[in-house]
């Protein structure tokens, strides 16, 4: 008899993205992957959000988990890995910044057999990428740089959205970060385990402020807290 094919488990945290929820969910429905099981962390939304999950978007996925304040998004995605039963484990932003159709290729080293986790580059190239923030770039390739010196691996994106893990992996990393800090922990924590890693180019369509973006110069240097914590301290 045939083996089942492996489930892909898409965690998608969103806070404040009434603009965006329905495309991005529709999108990843539509992405070439199955079987697929998809969650959503609604994190303490205040504009709207959580008024069109409920009414739209919320039965078109395999579950929604609220918050009732926000809590950031490490605490979100803790929650959704906690929740996955998929074989592999992808996180996917809900403002369209990653496009749902490279999923495929995101994850084609775990089903090989090569990999554990697989992060997916902003920086190897792979697609197009909107050309925005010069000083965001520079400060994604410091972390990167910083991130790589304490963990000896050589990632040029520590700090992108789009990962993915065997389930059996990520659902033994504690994630203690609350917030941004997230990418930094995950990062040393699989190192230390000894996880087979790979990088895959992919696209990237950023957004502004002005469209939402909400990370800052603060979760920058709650980064490089993270960087030393997770791998000195």
């Amino acid at each position: 008899m045939k083996p089942a094919p492996p489930v892909l488990t898409i965690v998608i945290p969103c806070y404040n993205e009434k603009a965006t929820i329905r495309r991005a969910v529709e999108a990843v429905l539509a992405a070439p992957v199955g079987p697929k099981e998809v969650i959503l962390v609604v994190d303490g939304s205040t504009d709207g959000t959580r008024g069109i999950i409920e009414s739209e978007v919320g039965p078109l996925v395999d579950r929604v988990i609220y918050h009732d304040r926000n809590m950031g998004k490490g605490a979100s995605l803790r929650d959704g890995f906690r929740a996955a039963t998929g074989d592999v484990v992808v996180v996917q932003d809900a403002d369209l910044e990653y496009d749902p159709m490279e999923l495929p290729r995101l994850i084609q080293p775990i089903l090989d057999g090569h990999a554990d986790v697989v992060y997916g580059s902003r920086f190897m190239g792979g697609g197009p990428h909107r050309v925005l923030y010069f000083w965001h770039m520079a400060g994604n390739r410091f972390l990167t740089l910083l991130s790589n010196v304490f963990t000896n691996l050589n990632l040029t994106d520590m700090e992108t959205c789009y990962k993915a893990f065997r389930r059996d992996v990520i659902q033994r990393v504690v994630i203690e970060e609350d917030r941004f800090g997230f990418e930094p922990e995950v990062t040393a924590k699989v190192a230390r385990m000894g996880c087979r890693i790979y990088e895959v180019g992919i696209s990237y369509s950023g957004r502004t402020y002005a469209e939402g973006k909400k990370i800052g110069w603060r979760d920058g240097l709650r980064a490089v807290w993270c960087i030393l914590k997770y791998n000195v301290l």
